[in-house]
Parts: C-alpha cells; sequence; structure tokens
C-alpha cells in the first residue's frame, strides 16, 4: 500500500532548485563537516540554501554549526529552523542529546515523516548531510526524491575507498546523478583516489587538506570559513556549482 507522505515529499520540494545529498560509503571520512561547510559556503554568496541533517545515529551538524538549541517551528508542518542565513532541519531537535536506536522501517519512517512534513519553500539549494554507507536511508533518498544528486566524499585510505567504490557502483546502477568525489584529509601526493574515480568514470572534483585548524573552529562558523579546507573546498565546488 503506498505510502500517502510520499506523494506528498516532492511538492515539499518543487521550489527548491537544486538538492545535493552529501554521502560516503562509510563513516569518519568528514561527510557531515562538508555538507555544513558547503551550506555555510553558498549562503555567503547569497544563496537561499537549506541544511537538513539526515543522519539519524549520529547527526553533528549542529555542533559544527554552533547551534545551541533547534527549534523548528510547527505550523500546518515543521518550519526549519533559520541559523547563520540558512534553513536547518536536524533529529536532534526531537532527539536532543539522546540515542536514537532505530532499526531500518523505523528510520525510514523518521526519514520519510521529516521530509514530508518540512516545509523548505523557495531554495537554490538543499544540501542533505546522508548516514554514511548504503543504508535504508540512502535507498529510500534515492527513490523518493526526484531530481537528487550526489556528492560523494572520501578520503586518501584505501578502506575508505573500498565502500566508497560500492557506493558509486550502486548509484551509476540506479542511474543518479554523481557529481563527482571529493577527496578530503589529504596528506601526501597520491594518485590513488583520482585514478580510480577517474577509471570508474565519475568526475574526481579535487582534494581538500588535512588541515589541524577545523577541529578548533567547529562551532565557530567564521573562524570554520577561514580554514584552507574551507577555503579549498569553495575553490573545489566553484567548478560544478557557479
Amino acid at each position: 500500500m503506498l505510502d500517502p507522505r510520499e506523494n506528498i515529499i516532492n511538492k515539499r520540494l518543487e521550489r527548491v532548485k537544486h538538492i545535493i545529498a552529501v554521502s560516503s560509503g562509510k563513516g569518519g571520512v568528514g561527510k557531515s563537516l562538508v555538507a555544513s561547510t558547503l551550506a555555510l559556503t553558498l549562503t555567503r554568496k547569497n544563496f537561499r540554501v537549506g541544511l537538513f541533517d539526515a543522519d539519524f545515529t549520529g547527526p553533528s551538524t549542529h555542533l559544527i554549526l554552533g547551534v545551541k538549541d533547534v527549534k523548528p517551528k510547527e505550523e500546518k508542518g515543521i518550519i526549519p529552523d533559520q541559523v547563520h542565513g540558512l534553513k536547518y532541519v536536524s533529529i536532534v531537535a526531537y532527539s536532543k542529546e539522546n540515542t536514537l536506536p532505530l532499526r531500518g522501517v523505523d528510520a525510514s519512517n523518521a526519514l520519510i515523516e521529516l521530509f514530508a512534513a518540512t516545509i523548505w519553500e523557495d531554495l537554490d539549494f538543499l544540501i542533505i548531510d546522508m548516514p554514511p554507507g548504503i543504508s535504508d536511508a540512502t535507498l529510500d533518498v534515492i527513490r523518493l526524491v526526484k531530481g537528487i544528486k550526489f556528492l560523494i566524499v572520501t578520503t586518501p585510505s584505501m578502506l575508505a575507498f573500498e565502500t566508497v567504490k560500492k557506493l558509486l557502483k550502486l548509484l551509476a546502477e540506479l542511474k543518479v546523478p554523481v557529481l563527482g568525489v571529493i577527496e578530503n584529509m589529504k596528506i601526501n601526493e597520491s594518485k590513488f583516489i583520482r585514478q580510480n574515480v577517474t577509471d570508474m568514470g565519475f568526475h574526481f572534483l579535487g582534494w581538500l587538506p588535512f588541515d589541524l585548524k577545523v577541529e578548533d573552529s567547529l562551532g565557530d562558523i567564521n573562524a570554520l570559513l577561514e580554514t584552507d579546507f574551507a577555503k579549498r573546498l569553495a575553490e573545489t565546488i566553484s567548478k560544478i556549482l557557479f
């Protein structure tokens, strides 16, 4: 039986020009940091931007952004918080600091509920911070959100890229557009990631440095945007978005 909420989702998103899912094959690669910094960078360029933290098991964008208390309003749906000039939705508005031990069907249900209830209105970009791996949430987003494009994050690690490779293959099989792959936490001159990405037929967008200043800037967006990491990300993304 068709879930009636699924018909509502694309109505909610019809005034969003570009929907970008920032994803990876595994956790710990800086996916949430890339998603948050990308959203802030686009906002600073005067785009209308939304950020949706869809990583229900380990939400962290509120820590990166320095958001102490997420309080979306509810009026015929969920009206996102305004945070640093962008519209922001995270499950922490409801879970607070509590753990969410959701099974697959429960995680899908929560994701569908938030997508169906959130009123984004007019946006140039909606950035979705995806949960790591090929989870039910990833499959749900691919199935439910029309026009979505994926931005893939990896590290130089062969182990990290092995999981990314599986995600890329899945997206190719499902004919889901991939903007490209970003190599985060680059520490040497190895071309392993670049070569493998291009060999698979995807765009290698560039690398981001392992920047020790990033950790100290978490919660302070002005300091974050001044890091070499953020400046390099802005340069990298400008190749495909501006």
